[in-house]
């Protein structure tokens, strides 16, 4: 019997699996039960109120940007609301602001697949990442502890190929669960929000924004999926995964946080693998350290952000990630099973 095959319907009969399914469906039904309970279609009287009020805060944007330069310039006499101003004044210019008011900012009670797009596919990647992770640990951990691993090698006595079949068939399971769930998922929504609410202007940039989150969205899934699978090997059982991820989140994310603050660290959250995960799904975060005006005194402006992008955060996800499976595979080939 092919080995593939044979995992696949393992891992498919296994009733934890079932039960993640389940609760993911389920937490996606009441999602979109309750995006649909309340949204409106919106009237034309509130689509004209609410672009009335649109077009007022781009006005009052541009004369704060017009009163900076203004001040900046001596045009206008110095104020007392001068300290908060920006010492480059195109900070405040609406050309180069991330977004600018649109209608649906001022529509109460109505879903914009535009605006909430985004924050329900982060909602769905951070089910997908525990959901990847829990079946990977559970998967190899409970055929390890129940030497369900050890029947497996009297038929095919080969420790890496037996492992690799695993992790792989595995991470092929939960990439189809994960990329059919999250099509379902958006398109689900964005019915809602063409039929019950206002689905705004998706153009080109919004679907190409929108697909760069769900592919990196799902390479995090496929870490953490592995990274489960590698814990749960190296400590033969699922609660070592379990464990260990409680471990981190407490002493380091939280603990570790609180007295790096204490002591004053310069640029605490780049030690953070969840400011590494934030920066690989946006592409960049801006963090604020105090420390980096307070090091360099009298050297003019200092804004006191740093940046985390994109690349260097993958490379941390996939050393962590990479080294932890290689030594999964390192002790197994030599581990006694019994």
């Amino acid at each position: 019997m092919n080995l593939v095959r044979a995992e696949l319907e393992r891992l498919s009969a296994r009733r934890f699996v079932q039960l993640m399914v389940v609760l993911l469906a389920l937490a996606f039904a009441v999602t979109a039960a309750t995006t649909l309970a309340g949204s409106h279609r919106p009237s034309a009287a509130e689509l004209s109120g609410a672009r009335a009020q649109a077009a007022e805060a781009l006005l009052n944007m541009e004369a704060i940007h017009q009163g900076c330069l203004a001040r900046k310039d001596g045009t206008i006499p110095p104020g007392d609301p001068d300290e908060y101003l920006p010492a480059d004044c195109s900070e405040l210019d609406p050309i180069r602001q991330d977004r600018l008011p649109i209608a649906a900012d001022y529509l109460s009670g109505v879903f914009s697949f535009e605006q909430q797009a985004r924050p329900l596919l982060y909602f769905l990647i951070a089910f997908l990442v525990l959901f990847g992770f829990l079946v990977g640990a559970s998967y190899i951990g409970a055929d390890l502890n129940s030497g369900g691993v050890v029947n497996l090698l009297l038929w095919r006595p080969r420790r890496l190929t037996v492992l690799g079949t695993k992790l792989g068939t595995l991470l092929g399971m939960v990439l189809a669960v994960a990329v059919v769930a999250s099509l379902v998922y958006l398109a689900t929504f964005w019915v809602i929000g063409q039929t019950a609410g206002l689905g705004g202007r998706l153009s080109t940039d919004f679907w190409r924004s929108l697909g760069a989150v769900h592919g990196r969205g799902l390479v995090l899934v496929l870490l953490a999926t592995a990274l489960g699978f590698a814990i749960a090997t190296l400590g033969r059982h699922t609660s070592a995964a379990l464990g260990a991820a409680a471990a981190y989140a407490v002493v380091w994310e939280l603990g570790a946080r609180l007295v790096l603050e204490i002591v004053d660290a310069r640029r605490p959250d780049r030690l953070m693998l969840s400011s590494h995960i934030a920066a690989w799904l946006d592409g960049e975060v801006r963090f604020w350290d105090n420390q980096l005006c307070v090091s360099s005194p009298g050297a003019g402006p200092c804004s006191g952000f740093y940046t985390l992008t994109w690349g260097p955060s993958l490379v941390v996800l996939l050393a962590i990630t990479g080294g932890l499976t290689a030594a999964a595979f390192a002790v197994f080939r030599r581990r006694d099973l019994i």
